[in-house]
């Protein structure tokens, strides 16, 4: 993925917020220099995998698989001394896809705060679990019957170990959404039914905006 697609989600990502109205903590305009200059903070936030997120999914076409993501608070999965929940915003285009998933130790909420509507689509086919129903804001919904539009201010539960995928419904714009979550652990807690890559090989074709959390040494 080439850093200047990278650095135009991290654009989009911050325009969307300030349209929605959605102050981002200080940190999130940090560069490297910020990081270290900051140890002890830096430390604390890679630590929990907080930080920006871009991702193609080693597809090699962003706008048509890949996700841009703010973890903005976390613990660390199996430490009973941390925070037990997580808190994440998801920026999905239109027909941009998230490619199907599970996982195994995190229960997760999805919410569309605004924006376009979102399109979850559920699939037995690698599945970790026997569920056949979720439920869209406590209401129980077959998982299997094709896709289920959220749309804004509503939510869907996804169960775990249920594969999943979601992308923007195609002429309603960009999706503006919300994960809340036990613990998340994008380096072990991601069960993709395609072997394909989480994190996405970067090429250098022009200078960072901002460095994604994975990208960030630890002090």
């Amino acid at each position: 993925m080439n850093r200047s697609e990278i650095n135009a989600a991290l654009r989009a990502a911050r325009s969307m917020c300030d349209s929605h109205g959605f102050a981002l903590p200080g940190w999130a305009d940090w560069t490297m220099a910020h990081h270290a200059a900051n140890p002890e903070q830096s430390a604390f936030l890679i630590r929990r995998q907080i930080g920006w997120d871009v991702t193609d999914f080693g597809s090699g076409n962003f706008a048509a698989r890949g996700l841009a993501l703010l973890c903005i608070r976390n613990g660390i999965q199996g430490d009973a001394a941390e925070r037990p929940y997580a808190e994440k915003l998801l920026f999905v285009n239109e027909d941009q896809e998230t490619p199907f998933h599970a996982h195994k130790v995190k229960l997760e909420d999805i919410i569309v705060r605004g924006g376009g509507n979102l399109m979850v689509e559920f699939t037995r086919d690698g599945s970790f679990t026997d569920d056949n129903m979720v439920r869209v804001d406590g209401r129980l919904l077959p998982a299997f019957e094709g896709p289920i539009r959220i749309m804004p201010g509503a939510s869907i539960t996804i169960p775990r170990g249920l594969m999943h995928r979601f992308y923007g419904e195609v002429g309603q714009g960009p999706v503006f959404v919300a994960e809340v979550s036990q613990c998340n652990d994008d380096r072990n807690d991601n069960f993709f039914l395609e072997p394909l890559g989480r994190f996405s090989a970067v090429v250098e074709d022009e200078a960072a905006l901002l460095p994604l959390w994975n990208e960030v040494p630890m002090p």
